[in-house]
């Protein structure tokens, strides 16, 4: 179950730096032509804020375990994207997104079986 973990871990965490980081980095009209659109929704300081949590939670789910080190912070961590995801998909759901809105589920499902696991350690 560990290595499941560490698994399904480390994908969210890759996942969640990557998008955060693009959500930091690029302007939001650049972010919203690119196919994210329900940034269009959201100011740009929102936008921001979004990709910095996502940032710090992929951080969150990976060095608190790998240097033994708060590891408590890890189920925090996962619980907080799984939280995330919860406004993701509604923000899709009142925009039509059904596509979006499945991949937030998927998401979600991943970081709440993290956030059980780690929390149960």
């Amino acid at each position: 179950m560990n290595i499941t973990l560490w698994i399904i871990a480390s994908v969210l965490a890759l996942a969640f730096l990557a998008a955060g980081l693009m959500k930091i980095a690029q302007p939001q009209e650049k972010l919203a032509t690119s196919g994210l659109a329900w940034t269009e929704d959201f100011s740009s300081g929102a936008v921001k804020a979004i990709g910095s949590i996502e940032v710090l939670a992929a951080l969150g789910l990976i060095l608190p375990a790998v240097s033994g080190i708060a590891t408590f912070l890890v189920p925090v961590a996962a619980t907080g994207l799984a939280i995330v995801m919860v406004g993701a998909i509604i923000t899709h759901l009142k925009r039509g997104e059904k596509q979006a809105v499945i991949v937030n589920v998927a998401l979600g499902v991943l970081a709440l079986f993290v956030a059980v696991g780690r929390f149960g350690a």
